[in-house]
């Protein structure tokens, strides 16, 4: 079965600059696509960017494009969310997920979460 912790969340002033980092284990790991949802209080979780082990494709919300680069290193099954540019619109717990194949920017085909990571932008 495949697991996913996240790391990286924290405080961070408006401009600022955080990365989120996702270890997933588990033997068929690779077959998974991993992405990086957010949700706010009140709000929905919603889709952030995502990456496939593949051939790296990436997918990013239209809200972050251009602030926020997705990678990955497979030798460490990690997954990393770099944000730049954060504004305070920006606070939310920050939630890695893993689906099969490519799960792209849909969030019913990613069955695997992680706990969350918080990551608060002050103004």
């Amino acid at each position: 079965q495949v697991q996913v912790v996240e790391s990286g969340g924290g405080l961070v002033q408006a401009g600022g600059s955080l990365r989120l980092s996702c270890a997933a284990s588990g033997r068929t790991a690779s077959r998974y696509g991993l992405g990086w949802f957010r949700q706010s209080p009140g709000k929905e979780r919603e889709f952030v960017a995502s990456i496939t082990w593949s051939f790296g494709t990436t997918y990013y919300a239209d809200s972050v494009k251009g602030r926020f680069t997705i990678s990955r290193d497979n030798a460490k099954n990690t997954v990393y969310l770099q944000m730049n540019s954060l504004q305070p619109e920006d606070t939310a717990v920050y939630y890695c997920a893993a689906g099969l194949g490519t799960p792209g920017t849909v969030r019913r085909r990613y069955d695997i979460w992680g706990q969350g990571t918080q990551v608060t932008v002050s103004s």
